[in-house]
């Protein structure tokens, strides 16, 4: 597990850069800190570190080109936006690692890479070849063709899934916020930075708030939720302002700047991420205290007496989240019923299954090979 003390030996990077870091107040790139950016990351890669850049910046970009004054707001005005502008973020990236003595491989996702467990697979042998061939990957949501069905969201939750995809050692996220602080920093001047965060709480997830700027689309919310698949793939996470010149080199030689997510001592396994982070949810499952303890003590498969509520019409085989009373999602797992015969035997015991379905193909609603513990 990486902490502040050891970041040095991280070798596996990936760093996400939002797009009110790489462009101006007009909504045109800002030349001279994606130049710092760039300089920054090839150095790193001349250290011998593998590096993942996943940036926003394409809409963006493509706003300058159209003279639009505001980001768009319909789904087709921001194709429209980001495929004039992928192009030229592209390129500036290119010439610039170029200038470095790195070279650079574009790569575009959607959501079904990680939904479909084949194309989530091919996505990860592909971006670990190209970090073998020591190739820069540099990664974005591919905005021209995505969907509201297809989007991962943004690309905190991208850069997070991208970091779980190839095990990364870090992730740092760079914002236009040096952190998570304890109250909007914005409104309240005497709200503190978090300098570290050991378990992602009710209480943590409720200092987020919702979008930032007017031309980014990732508020808190959105990288405390990237910190969650983060952490529970292995991979320390680190918030940090990347208005600051050499923000990498001091997040990475472990001085105490921004807010570091530490952790979990244990990776997931391969499929167990892609169930977990990969695979879209299509229900929700409320349970009891009494199960919630046994599926926290650890290899107890979920039963449907421990059942409380039912939400959503999934189907026998989908991905379904499993929160507790309070709301807070404690697990995912696959199905072994669909959402309607789930309604009919929650609260039940096993082995009234039977009497209730007129049959019993399973003891469990979700096996416990087959589910994931997000705590």
């Amino acid at each position: 597990m990486f902490t502040r003390e050891n970041l040095a030996k991280a070798k596996r990077v990936v760093v996400k850069v939002g797009t009110s870091t790489l462009t101006h107040n007009t909504g045109k790139l800002n030349l001279w800190r994606i130049e710092k950016l760039v300089r920054e990351l090839a150095d790193l890669a001349n250290q011998g570190k593998e590096i993942i850049l996943v940036t926003s910046g394409a809409v963006g970009a493509g706003m300058d080109v159209l003279g639009l004054k505001e980001r768009p707001k319909t789904i087709p005005e921001k194709q429209a936006a980001a495929a004039v502008g992928q192009g030229r973020l592209m390129h500036t990236y290119e010439k610039l690692f170029g200038e470095c003595g790195q070279v650079v491989a574009q790569v575009l996702l959607t959501r079904e890479d990680s939904v479909k467990r084949t194309r989530y697979t091919n996505c990860r042998n592909t971006l670990l070849t190209l970090l073998k061939m020591g190739v820069i990957p540099v990664i974005n949501e591919n905005d021209a063709v995505a969907i509201d069905e297809l989007k991962i969201g943004d690309n905190d939750t991208l850069s997070a899934m991208v970091a779980s995809i190839v095990d990364a050692d870090v992730l740092i996220i760079l914002s236009d916020i040096e952190g998570v602080y304890t109250d909007n920093p914005q409104n309240n001047p005497d709200a503190q930075l978090i300098g570290e965060i050991t378990d992602i709480t009710p209480e943590i997830e409720a200092l987020a708030g919702g979008a930032g700027t007017l031309r980014g689309t990732g508020g808190m919310y959105t990288k405390i939720q990237a910190g969650k698949i983060a952490v529970n793939s292995g991979v320390t996470m680190v918030i940090a302002s990347g208005l600051q010149d050499g923000i990498l080199r001091e997040v990475l030689s472990g001085k105490n700047v921004g807010t570091i997510f530490l952790s979990k001592e244990n990776r997931l396994q391969i499929r167990k991420k892609w169930l977990a982070f990969g695979a879209r949810t299509q229900g929700i499952l409320t349970i009891d205290k009494g199960c919630e303890q046994a599926l926290l003590s650890g290899g107890s498969s979920l039963l449907a007496a421990g059942v409380t509520l039912v939400r959503g019409d999934f189907e026998h085989g989908n991905t379904i989240s499993v929160v507790t009373m309070e709301g807070r999602e404690i697990a995912r797992g696959i199905a072994n019923y669909n959402g309607a015969d789930t309604r009919k035997i929650m609260g039940a015991h096993t082995n009234e299954i039977v009497s209730i379905l007129g049959s019993k193909p399973y003891d469990e609603v979700i096996h416990r090979d087959n589910m994931v513990l997000l705590v």
